[in-house]
């Protein structure tokens, strides 16, 4: 078992993702030789604050940037990146340094979200990305918006979907009683062609056209929504595709339009794809707009008078892509290494959460569906259980979280975290073991020294992997 606690762990390692090492980037480029230090130096270790809200169920606004990495913001050690909004988010509440997402891509990671449960107890789930009409979210499982909808909320989604196309899937056969955005996994911003090569904004089921940049759309929306004179609690999704490629900034329209014109011809993952364009440069430009989309969502959310019970979660869907720094992490999107999986996170609840706080709690995407459906009071359908951890005892009553296993299955990989320990099969089937308390970047070894741990950390991947639905023949 574990040679340093969890919360010892954090000491270690909070502080260090914040304040990184200048020069040593996740990206092709070199940081700046300016790197910033902790977001503020009021932040100290969470305590709940134990006291009494006014017993009226909160409103959910979760926000999902899209392949966002580990450091891709100011307060989380981006050196060339400047996020104030998401950065003042974080200070008016809780940053963790230690969540992770349900899978290492898009879609299985919204699976884990939706469902709560390991992306791999659906069908839907085993798609690594999702990638055609015959794959998605079964309309009839509870969702995290079906379940809090029956408990009386109202309920909508704005932005990416990637969890299965029309005419068979949709978030208003999941539970969500408004969507508008986008079904696929990705799309040109301008002209709003997507994955299946044809175009992906949608009302509801119906096609909607703007040609405007995709991010100011959504975030008129999220603006539209939040303003509402609400009669009912509800939760918003939304899910900005903002950095996901190609790498268009608000003033690229014609590189869009000849993206757009390749999709049209027939080369359309090589033209969304965009591996002849971005930069680092065209990525800094793309967060730093997802960071004030946000906070023109947030300005509306406090307009409303509605920021004091409103329950705020931002967090990316998996680990960076080509341009994100991830230092002192080692992978990226699509492998189960740190950074891969590991992503920035923040909640904020004026209500019922002090501010200018930092947890080391090992937490995934699956916690947070049953952290909102207790919040909301709602109850999971026990006919699917779910596999994640509800943090409402933890943030409100300061309860210890249960030691437990964190789980990962993708093809070609598989992780497993038990306290500072962390168990990864590689793409060669090798079987490596790290201490996280120690090296946090995966480099020193364990797997010989310590094999019996390694064994016991595998055989309980094992256990767990075995109660899924086996990966169709590929």
């Amino acid at each position: 078992m574990p040679e340093i606690s969890r919360r010892s762990f954090g000491g270690l390692v909070g502080g260090g993702a914040v304040t990184a090492v200048a020069g040593a980037s996740g990206s092709a480029e070199a940081a700046p030789a300016s790197a910033p230090t902790a977001p503020s130096a009021a932040e100290r270790p969470f305590r709940a604050r134990r006291s009494g809200g006014s017993g009226k169920r909160p409103n959910f606004l979760f926000i999902l940037g899209d392949d966002l990495g580990w450091a891709d913001l100011s307060s989380y050690g981006a050196p060339h990146i400047r996020t104030p909004h998401l950065d003042r988010l974080a200070a008016q509440g809780v940053r963790f340094t230690q969540a992770y997402s349900g899978s290492a891509t898009c879609s299985p990671t919204r699976f884990s979200l939706y469902t709560g449960r390991y992306p791999g107890r659906t069908p839907g789930g085993l798609a690594e990305p999702i990638g055609n009409r015959t794959q998605g979210l079964d309309p009839n499982h509870p969702t995290l918006a079906s379940l809090l909808k029956q408990a009386g909320y109202a309920t909508a989604l704005i932005g990416k979907w990637h969890c299965g196309w029309l005419p068979d899937h949709s978030p208003t056969k999941s539970g969500w009683d408004e969507f508008f955005g986008n079904f696929g996994g990705a799309l040109e911003y301008f002209s709003k062609l997507g994955q299946l090569g044809d175009y992906d904004l949608y009302e509801g089921d119906a096609e909607y056209k703007d040609l405007r940049y995709y991010t100011t759309v959504l975030t008129e929306r999220a603006v539209e929504y939040v303003g509402r004179e609400h009669h009912q609690p509800w939760l918003l999704n939304l899910n900005f595709t903002t950095p996901h490629w190609p790498w268009l900034g608000e003033d690229d329209e014609e590189t869009g339009a000849e993206i757009a014109a390749k999709v049209r011809s027939g080369n359309v993952l090589g033209a969304l794809l965009h591996n002849d364009g971005g930069s680092v440069r065209k990525y800094q430009e793309m967060v730093e707009n997802l960071d004030a989309s946000v906070g023109k969502v947030l300005d509306a959310l406090r307009r409303s008078g509605q920021e004091h019970n409103t329950v705020v979660v931002f967090a990316s869907d998996n680990g960076g892509e080509r341009f994100s720094y991830l230092w002192p992490l080692r992978g990226g999107k699509s492998e189960l290494l740190e950074g891969g999986i590991r992503v920035p996170t923040v909640l904020r609840w004026p209500a019922r959460v002090d501010g200018h706080q930092v947890s080391h709690e090992p937490v995934f995407s699956p916690d947070w569906t049953a952290t909102l459906l207790e919040l909301g009071g709602a109850r999971p359908a026990p006919t699917h259980p779910l596999d994640g951890h509800s943090l409402a005892g933890y943030l409100l009553r300061g309860e210890e979280l249960p030691e437990r296993d964190l789980f990962w299955r993708v093809r070609g990989n598989r992780a497993l975290r038990r306290g500072d320990w962390k168990y990864y099969q590689d793409s060669a089937g090798k079987d490596h073991l790290y201490d996280l308390s120690r090296d946090q970047r995966e480099q020193a070894d364990h797997a010989t020294g310590r094999p019996e741990l390694l064994a016991e950390l595998k055989a309980a991947w094992e256990r767990t992997a075995g109660s899924l639905l086996p990966y169709p023949a590929s």
